[in-house]
């Protein structure tokens, strides 16, 4: 983010199409503190001195913003979902091999943590 006065508003593109934005959970948390600490500074000014310019400029980046997240979080869903199912057809697929596994994972977290506590 600049250090440009918030009733002076830069164009922004849209943070969906805009290719210099990353699409990592933390850097979209980043931006969205960002923009909070922004509208946090908007609000201690007084309304006269804000133009309808940044407050909208504000409002477009906070719904582009909100866009990512929501693509974000579908994805995400969907990914977990599909794992989720992939894992419940292989268990049941494979119910032997999968109960002896999760015993070997039981016995060994179990030997590892009676050796820590002693």
């Amino acid at each position: 983010m600049t250090a440009s006065h918030p009733a002076q508003p830069q164009n922004h593109p849209s943070m969906k199409n805009n290719p210099d934005v990353a699409h990592t959970p933390k850097e979209l948390l980043d931006q969205l503190q960002a923009l909070v600490a922004e509208a946090e500074t908007m609000v201690g000014e007084s309304l006269t001195e804000q133009s309808a310019e940044a407050v909208e400029s504000l409002r477009s980046r906070f719904v582009a913003a909100q866009e990512r997240f929501t693509d974000a979080y579908a994805g995400a869903r969907k990914k977990v979902l599909a794992g989720a199912k992939y894992t419940d057809e292989t268990i049941r697929a494979n119910p032997y091999q999968s109960l002896a596994i999760a015993a070997g994972v039981g016995l060994l977290v179990g030997v590892l943590l009676g050796r820590r506590s002693k």
